[in-house]
C-alpha cells in the first residue's frame, strides 16, 4: 500500500497502525518459548529519523500499555546491541537500507524474519531514486521470497508519479503489478514568503551574506527557526555568519552529516527539549523528523526543487490543521525568479521528484555476494527473485550471469588472480562463499555511499616528470571538479593560474599557467540540481512580463532592462548572446537546465568552437547559464555564417565529442572507483584496519588500466559509463534540451554585455578574487560590470 498525505497528517502513525492492532491481539510468550522474529521493520532514509520515530512512537505504545518492544538498528547503534538483537529481536525493529543488507546476508536470516508481517518504508520517495533504493529493492526481494505473504506500507508526501512508487512497492511477477493507494487530501496550506531585504540583492555568488541581518531578526521574532541550506558548506558559513551577528548570544546550533554523532545527538536533544533558537541544517534534517516547537522555516538559497521544499517547510508546525510558515532567501537574482517558481509549485501542489532509473549493476553485484553469504544459492533461481525488484524487472537473465561471473572471477582479464575468486560454484551447481574472510569483508564493507577523493594539488614544472618527488602541496580539491579536466587545462586554485598536467593516485599535477586565461573555472553552488519543472518555470517567468509584478522591484526593473538592452527568450527558445569585451569575444547563452548538463554542454561546446577555429578559452557553468569566451569574434562568425548555430548544438555532440572528452579526461576512471569500492572488487575496511584514500585509488587505479586495455566489455565499466552518463553528465536532461531547443535557437548580437549576462560574467570574474578580505574588490567589479550592462 502506498499512502501520500500531506506533512503532520499522521501518516506515520498511520503505517504503524495495522502492525500495532496486529501485535496487541497477539498471544503473549510463553516461559520457555523461543524469542519470536522481528515482527515490524521501519526502514528510513535517515539514522536521525529512525531515532525520531523511535521516540514519537514509543509515547503512544507506553500510554496504551502494548506490549509492544520497539528499537533501533543503525550505522551508530553499538555492535553488542545488534548482537543481542539477533538473538532477541525486538517486535519493531527501526532502521536503515545498509542494515537490512547485512540481516538478510545473515545464516540465520530465515529465523529472523520468520515472524515478519510489515515492511513500513517512511519517505519513500527519497529511497527510491538512488543506488540506495536499489539495494533496499533488492532486499525486499529477499524478504518476499523469506516471508511471501509480506506487507509493504511506503509513506510519502511528495511524489510526483504515485504509479511508479506503488510498483516498486510489489513484487513485479508478473510485471506492472501495483500497491493500493491511499491518497489523503487537504491540509493548511503553507504561508511562505521571499525575503525582500533593503539591501541589493547580488547579481551572482551563492553565499546570501546580504540578508544576514535579515536572517537574525525572523530568528529572533520567532520560538525556533530551523535553516535549511544544499552543502555543508553553505551550513558551515550560515552558521558563522549568524554568530557573527548574534548579539543577543541566542542559543544556535549546527546539524549535518560530517559532525560527529555524539554532536548530532546533544543537537537533537536540544532541539526535542526546546533548547534552541535556531538549528542550521542541510538535508539531515529534511524527512519527517518532529523536533520541538519549530514555527518557521527558512530556506537560504534557491530550494532546486518544489519538492524538497515542501519536505523542508513541512517542519514548521509539523500539524496539518496549522500552516507552515516559511521565508526564502535567494542568494542572488536568478535565484529569486527559481524561489518565485518553486512558492507558486508549492501553494499549485507541484511535485517534481526525481523518475526511478533502472537498477545499478555494482549494486547488485554487492546484494549477490551476500546472498552467498547467507546461504549457498542457484544463479536462476536468484535471477527469477531479482527481477522481483521493480528497478531489477528488465535485468536480462545473461547480463545477470556475467555479473555472477564477476562476483566469482572478477571478469576474463581478472579470473587468473585468486583474490577476486569470492564465490565458487559446488558440484551441486549452486554458488556458495569461497572463503569466511569474504564473507567478513562483505559485512564491513556493505553499503552504496562512497565518499569523494580529495585530492592533494602539487606544482610541478611545465613538461615535469608526473610522480617526482618534490613540488611544493597548493591545497586539495575535491575530485569531482579535476577529474573533468583534460591535459593542458587550465584553472584558478589557491589565488593562483593552474595548468593541469594530469592525475596519479591521489595527486592533482599542476604547472603555473600565470597570465594564461581559466579555461575551466573552478566553481561553488548547491549540490541539487534544479529539477525540470523550476526550470521550466523560470522560462516562463521570463518569457512572461505579467509575471513579473509578483517580483522585487530591484528583480522585475533588471529584466525590463534586460528586455530594453537585448532581448527575453520565449518559454521554448534559446537565447544566445555574443558581444566583445575588452580583447576577448562572449557568448553567452541560458538553458536554464542546471549546472551538470551546463558543464558538459561547456566541455562539449568549447571543443567543437575549437575545431571551427574561434580559439575558445575558457568557459563557465551556472544552474541557469553558461558563459564561453574566446580569441574569435564569435558573433562576427554566426553572422557570416562561419559559425551555424544549429550545428554547434546539434544532438550528435552527444555522440563522438562526449566519447572523445570521457577518453580524455579523468572522469570514467573516478567513477570506475566508486562502482568497484560498492561492487565489492575494492575493500575499504578490512579486519583491524582501513584503506585510506590514497591506497583505494591507487588499487582502482590500476584495475581499471587493466580492465580498459584488455576487457573493454568488462561488466565493470559498462555499470561506470552508465553512472557517468547518469550522474556526472546528465546526459539524458542535455539530450532533452538539445532536442527542444532544435530550430529555436535566437541570436542576439550585442555591442556590450547584457543584465542578464552579469551574473554569469561575474562567476569568471570571482574565480580571480579568494577569500573574504577581498569582498570590497569583488564589489567593485560587480558594480562595473553593472555600470556597463545598465549604461
Amino acid at each position: 500500500m502506498l499512502l501520500i498525505a500531506p506533512t503532520g497528517a499522521g501518516k506515520t502513525l498511520a503505517g504503524f497502525l495495522p502492525a500495532l492492532t496486529d501485535l496487541a491481539m497477539r498471544p503473549k510468550r510463553k516461559p520457555g518459548e523461543a524469542h519470536r522474529g522481528v515482527h515490524t521493520l521501519y526502514i528510513s532514509p535517515l539514522k536521525a529519523l529512525a531515532v525520531d520515530i523511535e521516540r514519537n512512537l514509543s509515547r503512544p505504545v507506553v500510554e496504551m500499555q502494548l506490549p509492544v518492544s520497539i528499537e533501533t538498528r543503525t550505522g551508530d547503534t553499538p555492535h553488542h546491541k545488534r548482537q543481542r538483537q539477533k538473538l532477541a529481536p525486538p517486535d519493531i525493529l527501526l532502521s536503515t537500507p545498509e542494515q537490512l543488507a547485512l540481516l538478510i546476508a545473515s545464516k540465520d536470516a530465515d529465523r529472523f524474519f520468520a515472524d515478519l508481517k510489515y515492511v513500513v518504508l517512511d519517505e519513500l520517495h527519497s529511497l527510491v531514486t538512488s543506488k540506495r533504493g536499489h539495494l533496499l529493492a533488492l532486499g525486499l526481494a529477499r524478504l518476499r521470497k523469506l516471508v511471501p505473504s509480506l506487507q509493504t506500507i511506503g509513506l510519502s508526501a511528495t511524489v510526483a508519479e504515485p504509479d511508479a512508487l506503488r510498483r516498486w512497492l510489489v513484487a513485479q511477477n508478473p510485471p506492472g503489478n501495483m500497491a493500493a493507494l491511499i491518497t489523503v487530501a487537504g491540509g493548511a496550506k503553507p504561508i511562505i514568503t521571499i525575503l525582500e531585504s533593503e539591501e541589493r540583492v547580488p547579481w551572482a555568488g551563492h553565499s546570501a551574506r546580504y540578508a544576514i541581518v535579515d536572517v537574525y531578526e525572523a530568528i529572533k521574532a520567532h520560538r525556533t527557526t530551523l535553516l535549511f541550506v544544499n552543502t555543508r558548506s553553505q551550513a558551515e558559513f550560515l552558521f558563522q555568519e549568524l554568530w557573527r551577528v548574534n548579539d543577543d548570544t541566542l542559543p544556535i546550533a549546527l546539524h549535518h552529516g560530517s559532525l560527529d554523532v555524539a554532536q548530532r545527538r546533544r543537537v537533537e536533544n536540544a532541539m526535542e527539549a526546546n533548547a534552541l533558537r535556531a538549528v542550521v541544517a542541510t538535508s539531515t534534517l529534511d524527512l519527517g523528523i518532529d523536533w520541538g516547537d519549530v514555527d518557521l522555516v527558512i530556506h537560504v538559497g534557491a530550494p532546486k526543487g518544489a519538492s524538497r521544499l515542501a519536505q523542508r517547510i513541512g517542519r514548521s508546525n509539523h500539524r496539518m490543521d496549522e500552516p507552515s510558515r516559511a521565508i526564502l532567501v535567494p542568494a542572488n537574482r536568478f535565484e529569486v525568479l527559481e524561489c518565485r517558481a518553486a512558492l507558486e509549485a508549492n501553494y499549485l501542489g507541484a511535485q517534481d521528484t526525481p523518475p526511478l532509473i533502472d537498477g545499478a549493476l555494482d549494486v547488485l553485484a554487492q546484494h549477490i555476494m551476500g546472498m552467498a553469504c547467507a546461504a549457498p544459492f542457484d544463479a536462476h533461481a536468484l535471477w527469477q527473485e531479482v527481477r522481483a525488484a521493480e528497478p531489477y524487472a528488465r535485468l536480462d537473465e545473461a547480463i545477470f550471469v556475467r555479473v555472477v561471473d564477476f562476483v566469482a572471477t572478477g571478469g576474463y582479464a581478472l579470473r587468473s588472480y585468486e583474490r577476486y575468486a569470492r564465490i565458487r560454484q559446488t558440484k551441486e551447481g549452486l554458488w556458495r562463499v569461497s572463503h569466511p574472510r569474504y564473507a567478513q569483508q562483505y559485512r564491513l564493507n556493505v553499503g552504496t555511499i562512497v565518499e569523494e577523493a580529495m585530492l592533494n594539488v602539487r606544482l610541478i614544472k611545465r613538461g615535469g616528470r608526473r610522480g617526482a618527488m618534490g613540488g611544493m602541496t597548493l591545497g586539495k580539491v575535491e575530485g569531482g571538479f579535476v577529474e573533468s579536466l583534460t591535459h593542458g587545462d587550465t584553472f584558478l586554485f589557491a589565488g593562483k593560474m593552474l595548468r593541469f598536467e594530469g592525475i596519479r593516485e591521489n595527486e592533482v599535477y599542476v604547472s603555473n599557467a600565470a597570465g594564461q586565461d581559466a579555461k575551466v573555472p573552478s566553481y561553488a553552488g548547491g549540490k541539487f540540481p534544479l529539477s525540470t519543472y523550476l526550470a521550466a518555470e523560470v522560462r516562463s517567468m521570463l518569457a512572461n512580463p505579467k509575471r513579473w509584478q509578483a517580483l522585487p522591484e530591484q528583480v522585475a526593473g533588471w529584466l525590463e532592462m534586460q528586455k530594453l538592452k537585448s532581448m527575453l527568450p520565449n518559454a521554448a527558445d534559446l537565447l544566445v548572446e555574443t558581444f566583445p569585451r575588452g580583447k576577448r569575444f562572449y557568448m553567452v547563452l541560458y538553458p536554464f537546465e542546471g549546472r551538470l548538463a551546463h558543464q558538459t554542454l561547456g566541455m562539449l561546446l568549447t571543443r567543437r568552437l575549437e575545431r571551427a577555429g574561434a580559439r575558445p578559452l575558457g568557459f563557465v557553468a551556472t544552474d541557469y547559464s553558461l558563459g564561453v569566451w574566446a580569441h574569435g569574434d564569435l558573433g562576427a562568425m554566426i553572422a557570416s555564417g562561419e559559425l551555424s548555430l544549429s550545428a554547434l548544438f546539434d544532438e550528435d555532440m552527444l555522440g563522438d565529442d562526449r566519447d572523445a572528452w570521457l577518453a580524455e579526461s579523468y572522469m570514467l576512471k573516478r567513477t570506475f572507483r566508486a562502482c568497484a569500492v560498492i561492487s565489492g572488487l575494492i575493500e575499504k575496511r578490512h579486519p583491524g584496519k582501513e584503506k585510506t584514500g590514497r591506497q583505494v585509488t591507487v588499487s582502482a587505479d590500476l584495475i581499471y588500466d587493466v580492465l580498459r586495455t584488455h576487457d573493454p566489455d568488462h561488466i565493470l565499466l559498462h555499470a561506470t559509463r552508465a553512472d557517468a552518463a547518469a550522474g556526472l553528465l546528465d546526459v539524458r536532461r542535455l539530450a532533452d534540451m538539445l532536442s527542444r531547443i532544435r530550430g529555436h535557437i535566437v541570436h542576439k548580437p550585442l555591442d556590450r554585455i547584457s543584465p542578464l549576462a552579469v551574473p554569469v560574467m561575474l562567476e569568471i570574474g570571482r574565480e580571480s578574487v579568494k577569500g573574504e578580505a577581498d569582498d570590497v574588490l569583488l564589489s567593485e567589479v560587480e558594480d562595473d560590470l553593472i555600470r556597463e550592462a545598465m549604461s
